[in-house]
């Protein structure tokens, strides 16, 4: 069984280009995430090294570097760091496992810093479009409200 037992991020790098109030149109963002290395642990253990970066057609980008270890203990890790230092790939259902969980760690972490920094976030927020809404209902459906 595979599951992730550690996360930690060693670099955060973030830089805006465009001015602040400078009006941005049609803002492209590309999301890239790459593992830059496979160490073997112990016995069931890989520490995977990984890069995660999202660019903003030239008005800037976010970069992350950091590690998450992954159990397996199914497969042999010391093969598994073989096969990617030769091929630079991992079997389909581990690098699955790997790059969504950089990901959604990743772009939690992105979206504040864009904040910060005043960019779009990396991923679309929901919008609300109240111009459809008929005077007096209610914008959310019914139910208990959580803060």
């Amino acid at each position: 069984m595979m599951a992730i037992k550690g996360w930690e991020l060693n670099s955060i790098e973030a830089k805006r280009f465009s001015k602040v109030g400078e009006k941005l149109m049609n803002v492209r963002i590309d999301h890239n995430n790459t593992v830059t290395g496979v160490t073997p642990l112990n016995q069931t253990d890989l520490a995977i090294e990984f890069r995660f970066t999202a660019n903003y057609s030239g008005i800037g980008f976010v970069r992350m570097d950091g590690r998450i270890v992954v159990s397996d203990d199914t497969r042999n890790p010391d093969s598994l760091a073989k096969e990617w230092s030769s091929t630079n790939n991992m079997p389909p259902d581990f690098a699955n496992l790997v790059h969504n969980a950089v990901i959604s760690n990743c772009i939690i972490t992105a979206t504040i810093l864009t904040r910060d920094i005043q960019l779009p976030p990396p991923v679309p927020l929901p919008q609300v479009d109240a111009s459809q809404q008929q005077p007096g209902k209610n914008l959310s459906p019914k139910g208990m409200e959580v803060a």
